[in-house]
């Protein structure tokens, strides 16, 4: 995701006083709205539930699925960011876009929302290939940016992640991980970690494809791949749906009494873990 212009990072901390949030729980939302081309979100965030999925036309799932007010919250950051990225330029609404996203975009305008006239929220880039800082043959990203003295850019298509730390590029492949953004750590021995389905993961633990001494990281709690990969169902699991479908049929069984609240918490975590 290319850097915010300043009345982008204006809108952002608009919306992060306006619902109670973080800036970086703001930028975890637009960048994982951005991987969905405005439209859909699979994001992780710890303001935010957790993990969780929003999709435009009414889907809202997050991992503190009883959290109604939460919820609701996160329902309007995504709506209000939706209909700002349905106006800049790399980001057009789909012929489906719904026709309920622009009344909904009307109304927000009418009450100091994201609407009224389109404004540019990231600074224009220079596209990809070889005239970008990573390497030529992984093409454009679907999301770049920097902090500090770092910058990313993410290659889903080919399970890439390039990071320059001071000028050192180093590409890791990213294994199964979604990620929905890249940050630095500061303090003792400062590291990039980046957030995905499974956490914040340590930029260290991925297999290095190309790159000498990139990203130097501090060991942390973070999960590495091979944790990653244990954590998940030995068998198919069926949709995320079903996840949750699960937890909600668990909580009526705590309440009709019949498990314990141990083994309802013990259940559910295990089955969040497979988000």
């Amino acid at each position: 995701m290319q850097p915010l212009t300043p009345e982008g990072q204006r809108r952002v901390s608009d919306l992060s006083q306006r619902y109670f949030v973080s800036t970086d729980a703001v930028m975890t939302l637009l960048q994982a709205l951005v991987n969905g081309n405005g439209t859909m979100a699979q994001f992780y965030h710890p303001e935010l539930g957790g993990a969780g999925q929003w999709m435009q036309g009414g889907m809202t799932m997050i991992g503190d699925m009883f959290n109604s007010a939460l919820k609701a919250k996160v329902e309007g950051l995504c709506a209000e960011l939706s209909n700002l990225l349905a106006s800049q330029p790399f980001a057009q609404a789909p012929a489906s876009y719904p026709a309920q996203g622009g009344q909904q975009q009307q109304q927000q305008g009418g009450s100091g929302g994201l609407g009224g006239s389109p404004v540019s929220l990231f600074v224009p880039a220079s596209g990809g290939g070889s005239g970008s800082w990573w390497p030529g043959e992984l093409g454009v990203p679907s999301s770049s940016g920097s902090q500090n003295n770092i910058r990313y850019a993410v290659f889903p298509g080919a399970r890439r992640l390039a990071v320059d730390v001071d000028g050192r590029v180093s590409v890791y492949d990213t294994l199964d991980h979604q990620i929905g953004g890249v940050s630095q750590q500061q303090g003792s021995g400062s590291s990039v970690t980046f957030t995905s389905q499974y956490g914040v993961v340590s930029v260290q633990s991925l297999p290095l494809v190309s790159g000498g001494a990139a990203a130097q990281q501090a060991p942390g709690p973070a999960p590495a791949p091979a944790q990653a990969e244990a954590a998940l169902p030995r068998a198919s699991s069926g949709p995320e749906a079903d996840i949750f479908s699960a937890i909600e049929r668990l909580a009526d069984l705590r309440q009709k009494g019949i498990i314990t609240e141990q083994e309802f918490a013990a259940k559910k975590a295990d089955l969040l873990s497979r988000l």
